[in-house]
């Protein structure tokens, strides 16, 4: 409980007031990823039902999750994010990037992860094939508008990468796996006609302001459109394996084939060979779309 006469003005004790409880930030973070009714969040949290509804109620009574009926008769209630709580998704992804560094992993700072057995960022990657991008999931665009991460048509190729152009922090080059984003955007950008005649769309994704990912598509004559996530709606919606540097949250390398049903179909994580990486992602494309046709 807050104490009045200390924590009244203290905003991380009122923050803890809201979500300082294991099954609230949960209850989060599967409606971050799109889980959105009440069964649903049940069989993903394996929590009682009696607690779901109590972890909801809280949510709703502050404002940080909205009810909206989806059916009638009987009545039942999806449950999303209000402005409030799509406000918590950096801090949710910030807690993330502190248990993958200080808990899971030895506290160094890495821009890649090692893969293998054991790797807690690798196994949350291979685990995302059969499972789908929420709806409506939209980010800015070097286009000038607002963009679905999705496209509606054939299959989207979504790579992440950290950061390129003149926005590279400092001490850049001496972070392991963080160079090499420009030349991986030049190696999509040369394959672009190859991966559209597969039947693909590319979207490159980076927490990089949509101004600096603009002037950087301009003067590398980008030919496919760069989505800004500088608000982490993409990586808390994906638990996508990111790192902290010159104090901004950055993605680490992925990149994902994702059907126009928003099911992804394949992951490639960590990218340490980026041309390989890329390659790797354009055979994907073509052994997806030939077993589309093949059952048409």
């Amino acid at each position: 409980m807050i104490k009045p006469r200390i924590d009244e003005t203290c905003g991380i004790a009122q923050a803890a007031a809201v979500l300082g409880d294991w099954w609230s930030l949960l209850v989060l973070r599967e409606i971050a990823r799109g889980h959105h009714r009440f069964d649903a969040l049940v069989g993903e949290l394996d929590i009682s039902r009696k607690v779901l509804t109590e972890r909801l109620g809280h949510l709703v009574e502050h404002g940080v999750v909205e009810r909206r009926p989806y059916q009638t008769n009987p009545v039942r209630h999806e449950y999303v994010l209000t402005a409030s709580g799509h406000g918590l998704l950096p801090v949710l992804v910030g807690m993330q990037d502190w248990a993958d560094r200080f808990v899971l992993g030895d506290g160094s700072l890495t821009a890649t992860t090692p893969g293998g057995d054991g790797d807690r960022e690798a196994a949350r990657i291979a685990a995302l094939p059969g499972s789908r991008v929420p709806a409506g999931l939209t980010l800015p665009s070097t286009r000038g508008d607002v963009g679905d991460v999705v496209a509606d048509a054939g299959l989207t190729v979504l790579f992440t990468y950290p950061a390129t152009g003149t926005a590279v922090p400092p001490g850049w080059s001496r972070i392991p796996g963080a160079a090499g984003c420009t030349l991986e955007n030049r190696l999509f950008r040369d394959a672009w006609q190859s991966f559209t005649a597969a039947g693909a769309t590319i979207h490159g994704v980076s927490t990089q302001r949509p101004d600096e990912q603009a002037a950087f598509a301009a003067a590398e004559e980008i030919p496919f459109p760069l989505l800004s996530d500088v608000d982490l709606e993409l990586a808390a919606a994906l638990r996508l394996p990111t790192f902290r540097a010159a104090q901004q949250i950055r993605h680490k390398r992925v990149i994902l084939v994702i059907d126009r049903d928003r099911v992804v179909r394949h992951g490639i994580h960590p990218v340490a060979d980026i041309p390989a990486a890329v390659a790797a992602a354009l055979e994907a494309v073509r052994e997806i779309s030939g077993q589309a046709r093949s059952t048409a």
